[in-house]
């Protein structure tokens, strides 16, 4: 059964069944990620040679724009109201929490495959010709952070039949017990100092800002006045206060990310009223030819995108290093004013690599659903290597171990060969980044 790609598949979207304002929201969180990052990559000279920082981190507004501009859980809420919509569209033709879980695992493993390659070698080469391991380090590390969110999303696509189950049977207690799971998981962090023990939010944590999300699709944030979800969203950002200020957390969100914590909870039911009290605005732009276009453009590439961007960005940093007054002081003047024409050749070289790499991303003709138990081990292959890089951080040997996991994970489930029918997944390109 052949599945559309390319132009081809945006034309056979059904606009008028799809909210396109949460594809935008998709393409916004994603973008504002790699100003972030940009933002965060500063490499300069020094007196005892390269020197990597942090520009934005020094700023004494930063925690406050990432009560803001902590963009993620907003991510994790319009992929739930997806993950909810393809699992009914699903169901209706007639396939299962297998076919799902083995669609929605190769939209994430496939783009991430070529990735994780591309640092077997590139570190494992500057390994043999003995770079220096106190600047190698650094940068590896830095290069490897956005993979968390394999873990995160990958682990909350695989728990998604269970996760529709649990809100069309018990909605709230549902939601009470993630956030219980959550508070009590944080509380045993905390008390121990043990940080491996915040591993276990990736699942209450994500999860639960997944199942906002479900709410979402259901139409629970419809069915609010617009005073009402100002009032939820106001409550929700305010709880941040006494969190960080009594409370164990940072007030730099970014660094609440990983592990996940409860604040990630308040921020995610925020800025899921704020989506829905945008819609309407949202929704006239996107009935603009332009808006829509480059939406569906970028939506394409998302996942291309969320993985290459870092990388772009070190080497770009690096080359500048050799051209003659194109590498400001980080932190300076010109260095800021600098990052404008910046992100837009990191945007231009990205898309220009997913030219190469793009067709990893985009859903392709594959074999038959392999049996539940064959999907739940590849479904694990793609969760545990990103969930150690979370706690160890990424290095030539986690480089190896992801690729060899990617790999047979896809090749597991795209090339099985029992007799199965397959059930194609016909969610648009745009989905594959909420596979993002």
């Amino acid at each position: 059964m052949s599945i559309p790609r390319g132009a081809d598949a945006a034309s056979s979207i059904d606009l008028s069944k799809r909210d396109l304002t949460l594809d935008l929201a998709r393409v916004f969180a994603v973008l504002l990620v790699v100003v972030i990052h940009l933002l965060e990559v500063g490499v300069g000279t020094g007196p005892h040679g390269l020197t990597i920082s942090r520009p934005l981190e020094h700023q004494p507004w930063f925690n406050a724009l990432t009560w803001v501009f902590q963009i993620m859980p907003l991510f994790f809420v319009v992929g739930g109201f997806a993950s909810l919509t393809a699992w009914r569209s699903l169901g209706r033709r007639g396939g299962g929490a297998a076919d799902y879980v083995k669609n929605r695992v190769l939209r994430l493993a496939q783009p991430a495959f070529p990735l994780f390659v591309f640092y077997v070698v590139v570190v494992g080469a500057a390994t043999l010709i003995g770079v220096d391991p106190h600047l190698l380090g650094p940068v590896v590390l830095g290069a490897g952070s956005p993979l968390w969110f394999l873990a995160a999303y990958g682990l909350c696509q695989a728990v998604v039949p269970f996760a529709v189950h649990w809100h069309l049977r018990a909605p709230k207690r549902t939601l009470l017990v993630l956030l219980l799971g959550a508070i009590v998981v944080d509380a045993a962090r905390y008390a121990t100092g043990d940080v491996a023990l915040g591993l276990l939010n990736l699942f209450f944590v994500w999860v639960l800002i997944q199942q906002f999300g479900f709410w979402y699709a259901d139409g629970w944030f419809d069915r609010r006045t617009w005073w009402q979800l100002v009032i939820v969203a106001l409550a929700s950002w305010a709880t941040l206060f006494p969190l960080t200020i009594w409370g164990p957390y940072s007030p730099d969100m970014l660094t609440d990310l990983n592990p996940p914590t409860v604040p990630l909870i308040a921020l995610g039911l925020s800025q899921a009223c704020v989506l829905r009290l945008l819609r309407r605005p949202l929704a006239r732009l996107m009935r603009t030819r332009g808006a829509r276009a480059a939406v569906f453009l970028i939506g394409s590439r998302l996942m291309t995108i969320y993985l290459w961007h870092l990388p772009i960005i070190i080497i770009l940093a690096g080359v500048a290093l050799l051209i003659p007054g194109a590498s400001p002081e980080p932190g300076s003047a010109g260095w800021w004013w600098s990052r404008i024409p910046i992100y837009a050749l990191v945007l231009g070289l990205i898309f220009l690599l997913s030219l190469l790499v793009g067709r990893w991303e985009q859903p392709r003709e594959v074999g038959p659903t392999p049996p539940g138990w064959v999907v739940a081990v590849a479904a694990a292959l793609t969760i545990v290597p990103p969930t150690l890089i979370i706690q160890y951080f990424l290095d030539l040997k986690l480089a190896i171990v992801g690729a060899v996991c990617f790999g047979v994970a896809i090749l597991m489930l795209a090339r099985w060969p029992s007799g199965r029918r397959e059930v194609a997944d016909r969610s648009a390109p745009a989905d594959a980044a909420s596979s993002a």
